[in-house]
């Protein structure tokens, strides 16, 4: 190879910069066969419900999400919402999930962000397919034994 085909080719390679993909609501899973697209309230329901698996776990959302869940009850033919307190970014490959909780007092907090960011990992993994990067998991409030949700009870009688 002569020098000028190596500098050719190095300034090609260095040239080029890679293109970042766009940003997808879905994930891809494409085979020889087609392709499996698996939108994010998917993966945010998985995150949800592999999170409320893990005992400890009093409710899910920061207290706003969680008075507007309780309101929302109170409306007739309307449900909570399941991802209440989850946000997640699904990739083509990859999904990262934020976890929101209320635990119940006594829980050791660290062991129970890993029960629930392994349960996370597992079933997300499993069901989907999909590499788990991350697994946030922010614990927002604690629940006394005893202590009236707040949030569900009326104000007036």
């Amino acid at each position: 190879m002569s020098t000028s085909d190596t500098e050719s080719t190095t300034a090609s390679t260095t040239t080029t910069s890679p293109v970042p993909a766009p940003r997808r609501s879905a994930a891809e899973l494409v085979s020889d066969h087609g392709s499996t697209t698996i939108a994010d309230v998917v993966v945010a329901k998985i995150v949800a419900l592999a999170t409320r698996e893990i005992d400890g776990v009093y409710a899910m959302g920061g207290g706003s999400a969680r008075m507007m869940g309780a309101v929302r009850q109170r409306v007739p033919g309307v449900q909570a919402s399941a991802t209440q307190g989850v946000a997640v970014e699904v990739g083509a490959r990859q999904a990262a999930a934020d976890i929101d909780l209320v635990v119940e007092y006594g829980v050791a907090i660290p062991d129970l962000a890993a029960a629930v960011r392994n349960n996370v990992i597992n079933s997300v993994e499993r069901i989907c397919g999909l590499e788990v990067t991350e697994v946030n998991v922010g614990i927002d409030d604690i629940h006394l034994p005893g202590e009236q949700d707040s949030d569900t009870s009326p104000r007036v009688q």
